[in-house]
């Protein structure tokens, strides 16, 4: 185990903190990139911030860390850390990633991290040499990690084609066959009335909202539950928007327009919110399981798509849903083709949960690696990267 000091300095004497500032001048051609809390946001002809320096997000992206490898602007979004004379920059920029920044900001609606936070923190400062030995270890494994975790990435991209070629099987095993509006084949297509919200309670029945959607699984999301007290004036109203199992739900506003589940025995009894469109298949004429599945595919999320209206907050109305034409089958071919289908999507999303744990786990493996060698917790001269990629393939 190596030691770098016995006594820990603040960084205020060991850096210049100062907050980066708006950029009102950008150029798509510029020399310099213009810098903010999660990286790049422009260019523009002027450099406020020295290659070197840590930037360190104070707004927005609270608490991320990047290395300006070259002069740039900092931006109003960020705090720029230059080192001093005791102080090697990619040492610097791997002190702070150890740092667990994100955790000394504001606990507000808009989380700030201040200049003075960071400036209070202590930390052992070995000599330069031993600074330059570390960063360069770091520099090298940290590297190694991050091609693995671009390799998952990419496998997981690949992945997702896949799941979206498996959809589109939906329609493809339907070619010539006859369509029919979705109202037609449905026996109800509602959503939730407005003014709901201020029945939002600890307990009541569930308040199933479009934050309960997936983008890209079809099946409830029950976490971040809430749950609605519906007065007694408003029960005979609220009898419409309450949820049966094996009712499909779909977004119908903002980000998670078009995402799409079929309701389960655990959301059912539930109600839906003004922001989610309730449809209740016909079962002697489509199965809940197919709707889902053909409203997820590629082709009816094109069609949606086109049908948003809308400025800053696109929605999606219940007459274009009602509109949208589905390939009409007999009832036993949906069911056959939807467990094939479902099948095949459920195993392609246990491949994309055991990568995205395997993700987790190499990013908690980075974080202990870059924590232990700025600490002193072994010598890195000896060190092979302490196996931190056992274990995670890719």
């Amino acid at each position: 185990m190596t030691t770098p000091t016995t006594t820990d300095v603040a960084l205020k004497w060991a850096l210049t903190l100062r907050s980066g500032t708006s950029c009102s001048e950008r150029t798509e051609d510029g020399a310099f990139p213009v810098m903010g809390a999660a990286g790049p946001i422009g260019r523009t002809s002027r450099a406020n911030t020295r290659s070197g320096s840590t930037l360190i997000g104070r707004v927005g992206t609270v608490g991320a860390i990047n290395l300006a490898r070259e002069d740039c602007w900092a931006s109003d979004n960020v705090i720029v850390a230059s080192p001093g004379a005791t102080l090697e920059s990619r040492y610097t920029y791997y002190l702070l990633m150890s740092a667990c920044l994100p955790e000394l900001a504001s606990k507000t609606a808009q989380p700030l991290l201040t200049a003075s936070a960071v400036a209070g923190l202590r930390f052992p400062i070995p000599a330069l040499e031993e600074q330059r030995r570390i960063a360069d270890y770091l520099d090298a494994e940290t590297a190694r990690i991050d091609t693995l975790a671009a390799g998952m990435n990419s496998q997981d991209v690949a992945l997702k084609q896949r799941r979206l070629r498996v959809l589109d099987f939906a329609w493809e095993h339907a070619p010539g066959t006859p369509l029919a509006r979705l109202g037609y084949l449905s026996s109800l297509v509602t959503s939730g009335s407005r003014g709901w919200g201020d029945f939002v309670s600890d307990t009541g029945s569930l308040f199933f909202r479009s934050a309960n959607l997936y983008p890209d699984r079809v099946q409830p999301k029950l976490t971040h539950l809430a749950y609605v007290q519906i007065p007694a004036d408003v029960s005979s109203e609220a009898q419409r928007s309450r949820i049966e199992s094996g009712d499909v739900l779909v977004g119908i506003t903002g980000a998670n327009a078009g995402w799409v589940c079929m309701a389960n025995d655990e959301v059912a009894g539930g109600h839906v919110s003004q922001h989610v469109c309730l449809i209740r298949p016909d079962k002697l004429r489509i199965n809940g399981e197919w709707l889902s599945l053909l409203i997820a595919s590629p082709a009816t999320q094109g069609k949606l798509m086109g049908n948003q209206y809308g400025g800053t907050k696109t929605q999606l109305s219940l007459p274009d849903i009602r509109d949208i034409r589905m390939p009409v089958l007999p009832v036993e071919q949906q069911v056959r083709t939807a467990c094939s289908i479902k099948r095949q999507i459920d195993a392609i999303d246990m491949q994309r949960i055991l990568r995205q744990r395997q993700l987790d786990l190499l990013t908690e493996r980075r974080q202990a690696l870059i924590t232990a060698a700025v600490t002193g917790q072994f010598d890195v001269t000896t060190a092979s990267g302490l196996n931190v990629t056992d274990g995670v393939t890719a």
